[in-house]
Formats: C-alpha cells, structure tokens, sequence
C-alpha cells in the first residue's frame, strides 16, 4: 500500500461520512473527516477512529478455523470449503433443503461484494428457513413502502438540509447519524435549521441526545406511538387540515383512512400515550401548517407491539399534509445505481405471507421469516426442522430477542458453520468458522445506503491494504461454497457453460458487476453527439412497450432517457477513482408518479392489512393502562452493534451498559446511583449497574443494545473485560407484532429490584 493519505467511506453506521487515512509503512498512521467528502463534509464520530483498531485487532480470525476434542483448530482454505459444503450438502440430502437455515447480519449491507455474492448463495442453499437482522429492525418501515408505494425499499427521505420543522418520533439521529435517513453531521444540519428559524419537535420516552437539542420535547409511553399518531390524523380530518398536495391526484382511499381514525381522538389517546390532548392536536397543527416539514420515525416506532401501525401512519401523516415529494418535506433518493428500479425490473418489488413459518406460523417477508422464530425452527421435531446453519456477518445471540434460548437451538444443531472474523457468543456454537478479510482489505461503495441518503452521492474506493494470499473476501468464499453446493446437487458435476460461468463469477468478482450498474444508471454513459439520436428511440420503446415490459424498464433507468437528461453524466468506477472524495450529484427532488411502483400508478393510503388491524389497536385502546415498568432499548454513538465492542477506543471511559431509571421509581425501589439492579421479565433475568435521571420518563426503564460479552469460550479480549448485560436476555421472543412478525424490542413488561450479592452467593 502507498503511502499517503487515502479517501474512504467510513462503513460503520449508515452514515457514510467520508474519511482521509493516512498511511505510512503499511501502518495507519490518523484518521480524520474528508472535508472534500459532498455528503460529510468533513464530518466524522468517534467510531471513525476506530477503524484502525478494528483493522488491527489481533483477535480477528485471518485463517478458517475448526472445532475439536482438542479446541480450535485452523485449517487450510479448500479443506474447508470442503468440509462445509460436503456436510450441508449432507443434511439437504437426509432431511430436506429446508433442514438448512442462515441467518444475515448487519455488516452484509455495507458490504457490495457480500451484497452481490449473496443472492447466487442464498439460491445454492435452497432453503426456506431464512432470516436476518430486518425482523429486528426495519421490517415495517419495507412493508409500508411495499404496501403504499409498491416496492420495499423505496423509503421517503426527510429533505433535513431544507426543511423548517423536523419532528422525530421514537429515533435518535444524534447517536445513529440517521438510520434509513442517511446523514452525517446531524448536529451541524440540526443547527442550520434552527439557525434559519426552522424548529426540531423530539418524541420520545427519553430525553435523548436528540431530545436535548429540541426546541419542544414530548415524553410518550413505550408503546404507544401507533395511538399518539393516529390522533394526529383524526385531528386532521375533524379541524379540515388535510391537503395532500401535489400527490392529490395519486393517492387513493383517504376517506377509508378518515373512517378509521375517528374513534382516536386526542383525549381519547392521552391516558395510554402521555401526551396532552392539547399537545396532540398542537403537533398536528404545526405539521399541517408548516409548508416545509417532515415526519421522520425510526426503531422505537418499528420495534414495537403496533410497529406496522405506527410507521405507516407517520407515511400517512406525511402524506395528508402535503409533505410527500415536496422540497424540504419527504423525498426520494436517485442513487446512482438504483436497486429499487432493477429489483422492479427483475420482479423484485418485494412481498409478504406467501408462505408461514412452520411453528408459530409467522409471515415470511422478501422470502425470509421473523428472526424471532429462529430457535422455535430449530427446537421443534418435525419436517423442516433446521438441523444446520449458517450465519454470515450476525451475532444473534446477542441481538435476538431470548438469546439464551436462541444458545441452546444452536448448540442442538447437528451442524454450523459461520462467515465472519470473530469467534464471538454466537459463532462459538459453530462447528466452522471462515474468517473474510476485513473492510479496509476490501473495495467499498455503498449500495444500500445511497438509496437513503439525504442528498444523492457517489463514491468508490480500492482496497487500502492487501490482504494477502492466504485470505478470502466475503464474496470469494460465498461464491466458492455455493459452486460446490450447485456441484453436490448435480451429482458432482455442472454442465461446461454453467462451470465456466461459475469461474468466471469468482474470477471478476462484484466491481465489474458494480461499473457496468454505475454506466448504465441514470448518471452513465455521456453519449454526446449520439444523445440526439439516442433519446427519440428511449422514447420510443417507452410509448411502445407494456407497462411491465422489462425493455421498459431499462430504458426507464438508462442515461439516454430524456427524464435524467439534467443530471450529472459519466460515472464509472473509473470517473469515481479519478474523484476519491466522491461525486455530488445533487440534492433530493420530487420523483413522483415515475417513482411509484404500484400497479395502478396510486399510492395505497390505506391498505386493507393496515385497517384490519386498526381493531386491534382500538382494543388496546379501551383497555386501561397498566401500571408496570416497561423496557425500552438505547443507541450511543461510539456503539452500533456488538462486534464494535472489542475496540478499545469504542470502549473506553464510564461504563455506557447502565439500566436508566427515573428518580421517583428509584425512590420507590429503594435503589439508588451505582447500586446493581436484578431486571426480571418471566424467568429471565439480568444484573446492571444503576443510573439514576430524570431525563427518562417515569415508569419507563432503558437498557443499552449489543452488550452481554461474558459467555464463555469467546474470542474477543477487549469485549470480555467491557462484557456489560445483554437486554436481549430479558426480551422474550414470543412477543411480536402479528402484523408482520417484528420483535417487540420496546414496551416489554420488566420488574427491578435492588440486586445484593450476598443473597446470591452459594453456600459453601
């Protein structure tokens, strides 16, 4: 590697911020923000300098390593591709494709190698027991965009660097730098608006680190936001406020919205939320009448028990308002290469309830199941038991909710194999465990989370360092195992066209794939002289062709087409190699009708899946509140997810995996600052240091994600000493939102009590 200073995209949360490495003797010597970066402008957490601890780490897995009588044993690559594939092929064979299953995590999505490699492995495998970290996550938010827009990852974008008011409900930008709203420097972008007389409106149980910078703040009852929001629509509706906008003569079915929400008025609702009536109809007020506003809900909406209610009903707030497809409102993304439009091409849109999981009959979304259901597939007799795994890049023992449960199905299993670089409290049930080489040893650019970010950008980066010979990417060992599991299937041997095509596969690799997607987008080919020709005949075969034509679709998508004719043209890896702080392409703009993918053109404000289960949420409604502590999550911003926990730099200082409490249930606990708390929900039960503040609601508790380091027989030194309590240890994973399957991560009923060791101890 030269030395020097280098530019990259910082892959460890979704907000892409830009960073310039230095490098001297194959050593990195600083990390610092790229001010050249269009996005970040120079912008960067402390997670940022962290990526050279990570690089570094001496106890990250470089060599496929094996269990045995004896401990771990490393092995020799093809040795273990062979071994792998041989014993799923194995279990296929004795029990069916669906006696497999595997498990994504997290780190896939920032990773266009793994993205690319993962399909043609997820094909090879053949299984229907599929799972990722989505059901933890984001599952609501891609059903509503399914359900309303006809295609799950098309996610409105709240146009934050032009808007006047910003309300965020049940997110924490300032410590996630955004989640499905890509955007760094949210305290700078947060400033600017306040600074040009804009307000920022936080709802949330805690008085986060976004919270503090609001100039109103709302406490609300875990919970309850699907109740909150949707007297915020009956408000609306009965003070004459609805005026969809421009996207009027597109969105169908508001009276059946109208309908549904009368029976949640504001005073209806305050008992279970918390917030006034007054307060209620005051923030309908203020978005209505706000032209530039946007409504933004992330995980404390989406991990809940009404989850799917709550998230559509933020989109529906948005839209009746007029703030869909407008400036400094909600808008959709144009990335560079725009997955949403090839996946509409390819007949991916997206889908939900083809098929149910076999126990709890659970829907599967986009072909996978709720991840809630895992060890259920895995514990319970019968056809289609899972009796092998894989996990590529995923901890879910500590992000699953019941993670102790999830441990006993995995050491069940007759076989495991795992894709990742640690031996961490998940892949230690593992029988195998083949390590990829690390970020900064790979190329990068981000596929996902363009299509999120707040202003559309471009940027690629070659590798940083090698990764030397002995040592395998992601993509080169997904592609070299699902070669040898097609092999199995066909008897052992493939047809000449379809082995070459495999070699060839493996020989290129995704950056190829990557140039030939940024050439033919909408920022591609600059055909000069030829566009005067070329755009009638894009025009042409757009008048002449079917609506679902796939031809249509690439001509949609192509640079000739005379709808990008303003945009920056050119891109290709190599453009982006001569520009290695990355391309601006140019701030949100309205994209509708052409961005909708429904089959009629509309917007599906309200579904029938929705509406059915409004009932539900109406009987919540009257039944009355219930006085119990309830649990909620926490997010900080040197912490993503467990696997950044054996930096020492993300570590360091007090410690961060603290039970929050507020100083009247103390009181009434008897519990005071550093004390340890016992937290119990059913059987389960953790112990956590106490911190006492009246910065969270009474009655509500929180626990922070991705700690529990103190399983036995894990890898990770630095971890282990920071092990902290994992909150999904309390979680149970029978709780879920039978809209669609999500975890209920917040709004669980937990009891506290002061925690004494001496009434623990054994006797002697």
């Amino acid at each position: 590697m030269d030395n020097g200073i280098h530019y990259r995209t910082c892959h460890l949360c979704e907000a892409m911020c830009g960073v310039a490495i230095e490098v001297s003797d194959g050593t990195i010597q600083s990390i610092r923000g790229d001010d050249q970066d269009p996005l970040s402008r120079g912008h960067i957490c402390p997670k940022a300098v962290a990526l050279k601890d990570l690089h570094e780490d001496p106890d990250r897995l470089r060599k496929p390593i094996r269990r045995t009588d004896q401990g771990w044993q490393e092995m020799e690559w093809d040795d273990a591709f062979r071994l792998v594939a041989d014993r799923l092929h194995k279990t296929r064979t004795e029990y069916g494709r669906n006696s497999l299953g595997v498990y994504l995590g997290n780190p896939n999505v920032h990773n266009h190698g793994s993205l690319v490699a993962t399909l043609p492995f997820l094909r090879a495998l053949g299984t229907q027991n599929r799972f990722s970290a989505t059901s933890n996550d984001q599952l609501p938010h891609m059903l509503a965009s399914l359900e309303m827009f006809g295609h799950q990852i098309l996610f409105p974008i709240p146009d934050i660097d032009n808007t006047d008011l910003f309300i965020c409900i049940g997110a924490n930008p300032m410590a996630s730098n955004g989640s499905l709203m890509t955007v760094p420097d949210v305290r700078g972008r947060i400033k600017r608006l306040q600074d040009r007389g804009g307000k920022l409106i936080v709802i949330d149980p805690r008085r986060t680190e976004t919270g503090k910078l609001a100039d109103e703040f709302h406490f609300i009852r875990p919970g309850s936001d699907a109740l909150l929001l949707m007297a915020m629509v009956q408000t609306l509706f009965d003070e004459d406020l609805v005026n969809l906008g421009q996207v009027e003569r597109l969105t169908k079915d508001v009276d059946l919205l109208r309908l549904a929400a009368l029976p949640f008025t504001p005073e209806a609702v305050a008992g279970h939320t918390g917030v006034a009536a007054d307060q209620i109809r005051e923030l309908a007020r203020q978005l209505a009448r706000t032209r530039k506003a946007a409504l933004y809900t992330r995980m404390g909406t989406s991990t809940q028990a009404f989850g799917g209610l709550a998230t559509w009903l933020a989109y529906c707030l948005n839209i009746l308002t007029g703030k869909l497809d407008t400036p400094g409102a909600m808008l959709f993304s144009q990335p560079a290469i725009d997955l949403i439009t090839l996946g509409a091409m390819a007949g991916q849109n997206g889908h939900v309830g083809k098929r149910f999981s076999r126990v709890k009959g659970l829907p599967e979304f986009g072909g996978e199941y709720p991840a809630s259901t895992m060890a259920d597939e895995m514990l319970t007799p019968g056809e289609g038991q899972i009796r092998a795994f894989v996990t590529v890049a995923g901890n879910p023992v500590l992000s699953n909710p019941n993670g102790k449960r999830l441990e006993q199905a995995l050491s069940g299993l007759d076989f495991m194999v795992s894709v990742d670089y640690y031996l961490n409290e998940t892949t230690r049930h593992a029988d195998v465990i083949l390590p990829p080489t690390a970020a900064l040893e790979r190329s990068h650019y981000d596929l996902i989370f363009s299509l999120f970010a707040v202003r559309n950008t471009a940027k690629y980066s070659d590798p940083l360092f090698d990764a030397g010979p002995d040592s395998r990417h992601d993509w080169q060992i997904l592609l070299e195992l699902a070669h040898r599991l097609e092999k199995h299937r066909q008897g052992g041997r493939l047809p000449l066209r379809s082995e070459l095509g495999w070699r060839a596969f493996k020989q290129l690799g995704p950056d190829p794939i990557l140039d030939v997607l940024l050439r033919t987008g909408p920022y591609g080919a600059n055909t000069g002289r030829l566009r005067g020709l070329a755009e009638p005949a894009v025009d042409l075969v757009l008048d002449l062709l079917p609506p679902r034509n796939p031809l249509r679709g690439l001509a949609k998508l192509s640079p000739l087409n005379r709808h990008w004719q303003a945009l920056p043209k050119g891109l290709s890896i190599a453009a982006l190699r001569d520009n290695p702080n990355g391309v601006d392409l140019g701030p949100l703009q309205p994209s509708l009708p052409d961005r909708l993918f429904t089959r009629d053109g509309m917007i599906n404000l309200a579904p029938r899946r929705y509406l059915q289960d409004v009932e539900r949420l109406h009987r919540h409604l009257v039944q009355p509140v219930a006085d119990e502590l309830r649990l909620i999550g926490r997010r900080h911003v040197r912490s993503n997810n467990s696997w950044m926990h054996n930096s020492h730099r993300l570590v360091k200082g007090k410690d961060r995996c603290t039970l929050i409490i507020h100083p009247r249930d103390a009181s009434r606990l008897g519990l005071q600052a550093g004390d340890s708390a016992q937290v119990t929900a059913d059987d389960r039960q953790i112990v956590v240091p106490v911190e006492i503040t009246d910065e969270i609601m009474p009655g509500v508790v929180s626990i922070p994600h991705g700690w529990g380091h103190d399983r036995p027989g894990t890898g990770q030194s630095v971890a282990t000493s920071h092990a902290g309590a994992s909150i999904n240890d309390l979680l149970s994973d029978q709780q879920v939102d039978p809209l669609i399957g999500t975890s209920v991560l917040n709004g669980q009923a937990v009891a506290v009590k002061v925690w004494r060791p001496e009434r623990h101890r054994k006797p002697a």
